[in-house]
């Protein structure tokens, strides 16, 4: 009896085995045909998913991004106090900056030494009438007295102190603020710098420090011709408010042939030239 029930007992277990395994395919075929006939399920299931994933990424980048703001706020309010340090350059309404200590040094340009109202020299510098500048003053002379001219240099190289006195006469006769259109303020003088010559006619010294000169034919022939010696016109007319002073046509500035004659057909000034104005 007993092994008959065991030989039963086998059967009804492989068959309940064979009826699991063919329940499972059944279910299993079932879902995958539903699938295939149905993409859209897991079109909506990946979208889903993606939405989430955005959602989560936002609100990270949400969390984010008033602190990186944060940052750039309190970058900018850092800066700020440094820009506030850095005052202006304040001019006053005769050329000159206000506040302005004395210089230690002079101030050259692409190799030019400047001496204007925004760039003066020290009290020390001293170098004397130039040599080349002399002459090359001598060598345009000589020229102009070939075409019935006879010019002098009658006030070049001026030292700080010498400055200062004739300065201070200027002011004393006709006020600062006329002073200051004509004549240098001590330190500030293209005088001091030994390049400057003042040049006049010989027999015509009445028109010398005067505008009429450059009327005259040796003020016209003076300016024509200056930059083929190394000479500029310093203080052209209408250019007060570039260079600072007046126009003067007896004043005239060395700078070597090549740079006079750059200058010349520029019709720049000189603070234009080199970007300096």
């Amino acid at each position: 009896m007993k092994p008959s029930f065991n030989n039963n007992h086998n059967k009804n277990k492989k068959y309940m085995i064979w009826i699991i395994v063919l329940a499972s395919l059944v279910v299993l075929g079932a879902a995958t045909y539903f699938v295939i006939n149905n993409p859209s399920i897991l079109n909506n299931s990946s979208g889903s998913q993606g939405t989430n994933l955005e959602s989560k990424e936002n609100e990270e980048n949400s969390d984010k991004e008033p602190k990186e703001q944060s940052d750039v706020d309190s970058s900018d309010s850092e800066s700020s106090p440094q820009k506030d340090d850095q005052k202006p350059e304040v001019v006053d309404d005769n050329g000159y900056i206000v506040g302005q200590p004395e210089a230690t040094e002079p101030t050259y340009v692409d190799g030019v030494l400047i001496a204007n109202k925004k760039y003066p020299l020290p009290k020390t510098f001293q170098p004397g009438e130039d040599v080349d500048a002399r002459a090359a003053f001598e060598l345009m002379g000589a020229d102009a007295r070939k075409a019935g001219f006879e010019l002098v240099a009658f006030s070049t190289y001026r030292s700080y102190e010498y400055q200062q006195t004739l300065y201070n006469n200027y002011v004393e006769r006709d006020g600062k603020e006329n002073a200051d259109r004509y004549s240098a303020r001590p330190g500030y003088s293209e005088h001091q710098t030994g390049l400057a010559f003042d040049i006049g006619e010989v027999g015509r010294e009445d028109l010398w420090l005067t505008s009429e000169f450059g009327e005259t034919d040796a003020g016209k022939w003076l300016v024509n011709n200056a930059h083929k010696y190394g000479f500029i016109l310093r203080y052209p007319q209408g250019k007060e408010k570039i260079t600072g002073y007046m126009y003067e046509s007896w004043h005239f500035r060395y700078l070597g042939i090549q740079l006079a004659t750059d200058v010349k057909k520029s019709s720049l000034t000189l603070e234009e030239y080199l970007g300096i104005q």
